[in-house]
């Protein structure tokens, strides 16, 4: 039976069988027949398709008070289309470019010349060109965010499917916490080389720990404001860095011509650099206004990613083939990392450089504070009684782990970094086939398919069996491609690491016709 109800003066059609509305374009489900849950039960219980309507939550003083300094109070609801009115679309570019005009890409840099034997000019042209194909699946998924009103994770349960994407909720959550554990790795060895002996790396990661846990408990507005200012005085700091040590960098030592298994192993580890911002882009998006053109969008977040990685990886590279060629590079390289080399670079300066090494420090505050907020909100995800649990108590929870994990890392940090960055590309690959094969092919764009309605009902969200299917069939091809310290597959013997290459090309091959039989066994998507 289909009737017809008046809506803020327009005329909207309603199924009452189904008895679902469909208004702002998105559908919301009522369910008349459903009885409310008191007591202790009401607390367990999240009422299935509930946006964020933050005028009708209520709240305790202290929460509200929390409100009222600025913290966010949405968690991982969905944003309905009216309360997605932000058109500062800029600031989806300083986000990420603050958030990586830092010195965490310098030790990634470093790994091309120091670990994988490439020359300078050989590193270069490996990043420039891995980087501009690598950027365009995070600038993609990110523009999800402002179309669907959709969390990055929550949008993977449409084609996930809501227990599947427990499981990538894990991944992405560790993922994200690694690249912060690294951040803060980085600072702290750069503060412990200001005075060498007499601070240690682990003070200064948990300065720059607890620091960045003021950020990304505020939220998404101050995260916001923050990194539209932040990459001024990050930039200032690294140009002095250049200008004052950059002499040093024209000494690279000569290695033979590049191989196709170091530029292809090299670029596996950048597609773990890369990609997997996929996991989170769409989560500075959801209150923007949806009527902005799709490519303008896409352009912000690309060039917010590239433009900061590139040039900062490749004078990591270039720094890590001076190592060997200035004179005490090695030995503060093996001390205190890439914030030994920067400490060396800046020596000549005196006081003042090692005033420029506390801003360098401090300037990963902005990229641990974007990656905590994701981390907060994937572990929100987890369970569902979790949703009624404020954001900020997973931010606490995020901080108190991350501490002792990076403290930990930081012993053999090279080796932490090199297999991290190895072994989440793979991952990466799976995820990032599936969520822009499902947009781009089977909802075609249309963004109004990924329905409000069911963002936490499990049987009417897709299974997620093809996408688990198709993932576990093209690992049977990844693993032969993978090249690690601890095992080197047969075709990866000659061509180099190609593990990230064959998950996500595998994943999209299988995927399709795995989601094609779904949706006409279900007859629906």
């Amino acid at each position: 039976m289909v009737s017809t109800l008046l809506i803020n003066g327009k005329e909207k059609d309603i199924d009452a069988g189904a008895g679902t509305v469909a208004a702002s374009g998105q559908q919301h489900q009522t369910r008349g027949n459903n009885k409310p849950t008191t007591g202790f039960a009401s607390l367990l219980t999240v009422e299935d398709g509930v946006v964020y309507k933050p005028e009708a939550e209520t709240h305790t003083k202290w929460y509200q008070r929390l409100l009222d300094v600025g913290v966010e109070e949405n968690g991982i609801k969905p944003v309905p289309i009216e309360k997605r009115i932000n058109t500062q679309y800029n600031n989806l570019f300083t986000v990420f470019f603050t958030g990586l005009l830092c010195i965490l890409p310098l030790p990634t840099g470093m790994l091309a010349t120091t670990v994988f034997g490439l020359g300078l000019r050989d590193a270069s042209l490996t990043i420039l060109f891995f980087a501009a194909l690598c950027t365009v699946a995070p600038a993609f998924m990110g523009c999800g965010g402002y179309k669907t009103g959709l969390r990055q994770m929550i949008q993977a349960r449409y084609s996930w499917g809501l227990y599947v994407a427990t499981v990538l909720l894990v991944l992405n959550a560790a993922t994200v916490t690694g690249f912060s554990i690294i951040a803060a790795i980085v600072s702290g060895q750069t503060i412990a080389a200001i005075d060498p002996g007499n601070v240690s790396v682990t003070v200064g990661i948990v300065i720059v720990i607890l620091a960045s846990f003021v950020l990304s408990l505020l939220g998404y507005r101050v995260l916001h404001i923050w990194e539209r200012w932040q990459w001024l005085p990050n930039l200032v700091v690294i140009t002095i860095t250049v200008g004052v040590g950059g002499k040093h960098l024209a000494q690279q030592q000569d290695v033979p011509p590049a191989t196709a298994p170091q530029v292809l192993s090299f670029a596996g580890l950048l597609a773990g650099y890369f990609i997997t911002f996929g996991g989170t882009a769409s989560d500075f998006s959801i209150y923007h206004d949806p009527r902005a053109p799709l490519r303008k969008v896409f352009t912000y977040i690309y060039l917010g990613i590239f433009t900061p990685s590139v040039p900062l990886l490749i004078l990591g590279a270039a720094m890590g083939g001076a190592v060997p060629m200035v004179e005490g590079w090695a030995e503060a390289y093996e001390s205190y990392g890439a914030g030994g080399v920067m400490a060396a670079m800046l020596q000549p300066a005196g006081g003042f450089g090692k005033f420029v090494l506390v801003l360098l420090a401090l300037s990963v505050i902005g990229n641990i504070g974007i990656s905590m907020y994701p981390v907060a909100l994937n572990l929100q995800m987890l369970v569902p009684a979790f949703t009624k649990v404020p954001r900020f108590f997973f931010s606490v929870v995020v901080t108190a782990l991350m501490i002792p994990l990076s403290i930990a890392a930081s012993r053999a940090w090279e080796e932490s970094l090199e297999n991290f960055l190895s072994i989440i590309g793979y991952w990466a690959g799976f995820f990032d086939a599936v969520l822009i094969e499902e947009a781009l092919i089977f909802r075609r764009l249309d963004w109004e398919s990924y329905d409000h309605a069911i963002w936490n009902v499990g049987r009417r969200l897709p299974s997620g069996i093809p996408a688990l299917v198709a993932s576990v069939l093209s690992l049977g091809l990844v693993i032969p491609g993978i090249r690690e310290v601890w095992f080197v597959g047969p075709i990866a013997e000659t061509t180099g690491d190609i593990g990230f290459e064959l998950a996500f090309f595998g994943t999209a091959l299988f995927y399709f016709p795995l989601r094609w039989l779904e949706i006409k066994w279900r007859g629906h998507l």
